[in-house]
């Protein structure tokens, strides 16, 4: 893969993955944060209990359901799902922190987390603008059958519930700014920088002219 080219400083972008489990969304997250050193991933919180291997505010910020129902009431989330019968949520202010920092924050969600953020982004003034959003299309039921059993943690009744989950979920494709149907790896990074490079460079994200162009007389 190329270097990336030099490209335009501007305001931290809200880059927000979606599509099925299975789909590679998460592989294309730790692609653009491998890639791109402002790109930052947001830490989330849920309810859940860890899996194995799983660590307190590298994977999740791990909140029993007590902590998370609080939070929530509080008005802590800036975005919040209920999946699977767990809580999961973005807290505003790690948001914030991140932008102010300049940095791109990357969202790993499901598609009500991505309903939900757009959502908010279009009601606050400083979001405007910022957000990118990209549905991960999964390959053909079967195949995508095999990847989740390879999934040592997925039982059957598991894989089921949640390829008729990515059945519904594909219905929301036309929700996004981009699709990007998922295939090899080489080629989903080289489809993802694509789109990275046309959003940086978007007038409405504020990007300027390199430095030097302005005129001075001889």
């Amino acid at each position: 893969m190329p270097a990336l080219p030099t490209l335009p400083d501007g305001p931290g972008l809200i880059f927000v993955f979606s599509g099925p489990s299975g789909s590679g969304k998460t592989t294309l997250c730790a692609a653009l944060l491998a890639n791109v050193p402002r790109a930052k991933r947001l830490v989330t919180c849920t309810s859940r209990a860890p899996r194995p291997g799983e660590k307190d505010g590298v994977d999740y910020r791990f909140l029993d359901p007590p902590q998370f129902e609080a939070a929530l009431a509080a008005g802590e989330f800036f975005e919040h799902a209920l999946v699977h019968g767990n809580h999961y949520g973005s807290r505003r202010r790690d948001v914030i922190m991140l932008l102010d920092q300049r940095q791109d924050v990357v969202f790993n969600v499901d598609v009500q987390g991505a309903a939900t953020i757009r959502k908010t982004a279009a009601g606050e003034p400083m979001l405007a603008g910022r957000l990118v959003t990209i549905f991960v299309i999964p390959p053909p039921v079967d195949e995508l059958r095999k990847r989740l059993q390879g999934r040592s943690h997925d039982h059957p009744e598991e894989i089921e519930k949640r390829l008729k989950a990515a059945a519904e979920e594909i219905t929301h494709w036309n929700e996004f700014d981009y699709v990007l149907p998922s295939s090899s790896r080489e080629a989903d990074l080289e489809r993802l920088l694509t789109i990275y490079h046309a959003e940086r460079l978007r007038v409405r994200h504020g990007s300027k002219p390199p430095a030097g162009w302005e005129y001075k007389p001889a």
